[in-house]
């Protein structure tokens, strides 16, 4: 229950819903910190300043509690991504998706490294997950790249995964290179680049589109348009 209290065995309570928010960021620590296979329940136990019985009441394995972190930074991205989507125009979506990727390779404790970098990648619900979100990603870019192109739903989705591809490996570039590389140029020139990439393919409505309009486009949408 949401106001249920867990006893800690060290004298602390919390209400049960803030308790799993604590384990789960402890969890988090740990992981990224060590990976999947290294990372043991004992040192989240200790991190989370908790008996290790407290911490089977919420997870009944490592597993369980990896994918419990999986679902929450996946929804994290996910509704990220669905937010851009409610911009009024193409050119607000691509660039505030975009923006999206680099959030959430930002935050602080690099959940995206469960996300992206997966040790357990293998593992089938791992697995699972994560192309879930690619593919609902993807998905997401496709209704913006059929409004604007005569591509059909499986063209689309497969053009949406190149873009969404594109987004994470740029994001993840710009973290490594921060220092030297500002987050607003790297979006920018990210987002330009994924917009121009539509010139490639028939607008709504036409079969084709000549080399001049291509060019003509190509000129229009320069790197240096802003991304904000």
């Amino acid at each position: 229950m949401a106001d249920e209290t867990i006893a800690t065995g060290r004298g602390q309570r919390l209400p049960r819903s803030e308790r799993r928010a604590q384990l789960l960021d402890a969890a988090l620590g740990v992981f990224v910190e060590n990976g999947y296979h290294a990372a043991a329940m004992d040192d989240i136990a200790a991190r989370a300043g908790v008996s290790k019985p407290v911490l089977y009441q919420h997870f009944p394995g490592k597993l369980e509690l990896y994918l419990a972190l999986i679902d929450q930074h996946t929804g994290e991205l996910e509704q990220l991504v669905r937010d851009a989507l409610t911009l009024p125009d193409n050119k607000a979506r691509i660039n505030t998706m975009t923006r999206a990727y680099f959030d959430f390779v930002g935050q602080e404790g690099a959940a995206f490294r469960l996300i992206f970098e997966s040790d357990l990648a293998n593992e089938p619900e791992v697995r699972k997950r994560l192309d879930q979100i690619d593919l609902t990603c993807a998905e997401a870019m496709a209704e913006i790249i059929r409004s604007e192109t005569s591509m059909d739903q499986e063209e689309a989705v497969l053009v949406g995964v190149a873009f969404v591809g594109l987004a994470q490996t740029s994001a993840r570039h710009w973290l490594t290179h921060e220092a030297t590389l500002s987050k607003e140029t790297a979006v920018r020139i990210t987002a330009a680049l994924i917009r121009r990439g539509f010139g490639a393919f028939p607008a709504v409505g036409k079969t084709d589109r000549t080399d001049g309009e291509r060019a003509g486009e190509a000129t229009r949408e320069s790197v240096g348009t802003g991304a904000g």
